[in-house]
């Protein structure tokens, strides 16, 4: 007797599942065209803070090869293998 009514609810209490795995799948696939769209437009263009980043990593950069150059220059200088174009500070 329990497994027949175990048998008879088990349908009808599993019934509330496949009704929700198959509406969460509806909408699944109905949001893929607008993740995809989204995707798109989120790679063709480019932020505020994104672009910020970008700036700041151009700066930064150049920032280094003034730094590295000016180090260049000093040692040129200390070392007396000056380049024509050098300008190098005379000791007093």
């Amino acid at each position: 007797m329990p497994r027949i009514l175990f048998s008879v609810a088990l349908p009808i209490l599993l019934a509330g599942c496949v009704v929700g795995t198959v509406a969460e799948t509806a909408v699944d696939v109905a949001m893929i065209p607008v993740k995809v769209v989204s995707a798109g437009v989120d790679a063709a263009t480019t932020s505020q803070s994104e672009a910020d980043e970008k700036r700041g990593r151009e700066l930064r950069k150049a920032e280094e090869a003034r730094g590295r150059a000016q180090r260049e220059l000093e040692e040129r200088c200390r070392k007396g293998r000056e380049r024509p174009k050098d300008i190098c500070p005379t000791a007093d």
